[in-house]
Order: C-alpha cells, then structure tokens, then sequence
C-alpha cells in the first residue's frame, strides 16, 4: 500500500508539472518561414498563430497561389517547431522517459 501512496504522489506532481509547462509554453514562441523569408508565421507553444508576416514583393493578383502556399508552409514550418519544442519539454518533465509513439500532450 505504501507503493501505492508514492505513485498516487509522483502523478500528482507530474500533472502540476504539467500544468505548469502548459502555461509556460503558451508564452514561448516560434517561427516558421517559407519562400526565403518572403513568408513568416509566429506560433505560440500551443500552436496559436500569433503573427504573419508577408513581404510586400509577393503582393500581385498573379502569385495568389503562391503566396497561400507560401503561408500554409510557414505555418506547417512553425508548427513543425512546436511540436519539436513540445517534445523537448516532455522529455525534461518525464525524466528522459520515453512515451509511447503518438502520445501527445493534452492541449
């Protein structure tokens, strides 16, 4: 029983870390680009588009495409980053444990 106790402690800690790393990360950013940085998303660690930045260049009736492909990479970019990022700070919390392939955090 006294097994038990520790473990109900432990994943009583492990969820305020938790907790606490969410918030964190909903301040930390990232930012992806495409088209040599003719095209820049900024992303908040919940994967929030904070910011899009278009270079003025891009801005004629014939690159409409191009330029929404441009935006869905840099966002794909970013995100990409993110998740990265989420990655990282769930290695830190689970003590370098490795989780099961697919498991995200719960955002």
């Amino acid at each position: 029983m006294k097994n038990l106790s520790g473990m109900l402690k432990k994943a009583q800690e492990m969820q305020e870390k938790m907790q606490s790393m969410q918030a964190e990360m909903e301040n930390q950013s990232v930012e992806g680009s495409s088209g040599a940085g003719l095209v820049n998303v900024t992303l908040n660690g919940k994967g929030e588009m904070k910011a899009l930045s278009i270079d003025p260049s891009l801005f004629t009736a014939e690159e409409k495409e191009v330029v929404e492909d441009l935006i869905l990479a840099a966002h794909a970019d970013a995100r990409s980053k993110v998740e990265a990022m989420q990655a990282d700070n769930m290695k830190d919390l689970t003590g370098g444990i490795p989780m099961p392939d697919g498991f995200k955090m719960p955002f």
